[in-house]
């Protein structure tokens, strides 16, 4: 028996929904432009007590018929997340069911054990300076970018670079991710610059890349190659040796979970980004000890919609050992989020009960 005893779910429904960049996002070092917002489902979860909890959900269809006349205390329990596998697909919409019958916000459903107001960086900074085609606007499209986002409360930024892997040739794109960043950092002394290769870049270019940019203060490194010990280890003992406290962050695309952790165990990795969706807020739950253990941190994965950084606000201010959270700038169609706030480069949380958004679609 957990504190949801007694309620049956009686619907599962879905409605589509759509965020909306505040500009078109473009390149990084694997894929093409990036358009002005993607699709979404929301599902929502309601039981015979008339409540309803709400999440987000970018998975394949999966049948949830079985979930329907089932008691929520067997496919959910507040201490720990989604407990049969068959309702993982509305993770999300189970802790913002949950957290609104327990009428407490999710993050504190969660523990409360984290910081709050919540630490965020603008991860919208693409390859601006490459387009359009017909007259690219060089660096001055990055920084026009970060104007816009500083201008919005931001206060940190993830610079994409490897723009030599695909779009530049490789010496010449090396180059530019150079200049980039030390446009921005001039541009913006006081901000946390954190930079994104997408697994652009080799162990060694990697390397080298860090000796250039020593002076730069930069906050992480994210993705530099797909992960692999022997090359984590080249740019550990690059990092060791010159006594640099730039941070290592991976485990985002498609992440063999252990095989991530080990990595992290061997001290080649500072940060792991599993997604928040596709990852999803029970594994987080259950991982996160064993992040402490090691002893690194956690920065769950928010790029695509606006409400997954909110999702990952809740998480970070709920669990803990999360310094700071990607932030997607931008609306969602049909989502009421004006219960939170950007300020001074931090996410205020609303002290609504569940994830405090509603569905106005």
């Amino acid at each position: 028996m957990n504190a949801l005893s007694g309620q049956r779910i009686t619907e599962v429904r879905a409605t589509p929904i759509r965020s909306r960049y505040p500009r078109t996002i473009g390149r990084n070092a694997r894929l093409g432009a990036h358009g002005d917002g993607p699709s979404a489902r929301a599902l929502t979860v309601r039981t015979d007590a008339g409540h309803e909890g709400w999440g987000m959900y970018e998975g394949p269809d999966r049948e949830l018929d079985g979930v329907v006349g089932r008691p929520l205390e067997e496919v959910f329990d507040p201490a720990v997340g989604v407990i049969d596998p068959l309702a993982l697909p509305l993770d999300v919409a189970l802790h913002d069911l949950a957290a609104k019958i327990l009428e407490v916000p999710v993050h504190q459903m969660l523990g409360g054990h984290g910081d709050a107001p919540v630490a965020c960086y603008s991860g919208a900074i693409y390859f601006d300076d490459l387009d359009p085609d017909a007259a690219p606007r060089g660096i001055d499209g990055v920084l026009a970018s970060c104007a816009a986002d500083w201008a919005t409360g931001y206060r940190a930024f993830k610079l994409k670079i490897g723009r030599g892997s695909m779009w530049m040739p490789s010496e010449v794109g090396f180059a530019r991710d150079l200049e980039v960043i030390r446009a921005v950092r001039e541009a913006y002394p006081e901000a946390r610059v954190l930079v994104d290769m997408n697994d652009g870049y080799d162990p060694e270019r990697t390397v080298r890349f860090l000796e250039e940019i020593r002076d730069c203060d930069l906050y992480w490194i994210e993705e530099p190659f797909a992960e692999h010990a022997d090359g984590l280890r080249l740019v550990r003992e690059h990092l060791d040796r010159t006594g640099s406290q730039v941070l290592v962050a991976d485990g985002e695309f498609d992440p063999d979970v252990e095989k991530v952790l080990d990595l992290a165990r061997e001290g080649l990795l500072d940060v792991l980004l599993m997604d928040v969706l596709s990852f999803g807020l029970t594994a987080w739950r259950r991982v996160m000890p064993t992040v402490r253990e090691i002893g690194v941190v956690a920065s769950p994965h928010a790029w695509g919609h606006p409400v997954k950084t909110l999702y990952a606000a809740q998480l970070a201010a709920g669990l803990g050992s999360v310094p700071v959270v990607e932030a997607v700038p931008g609306t969602t169609d049909g989502v009421d989020a004006t219960a939170y706030s950007l300020s001074e480069g931090r996410i205020i949380l609303p002290d609504a009960p569940g994830f405090g958004l509603e569905l106005t679609g």
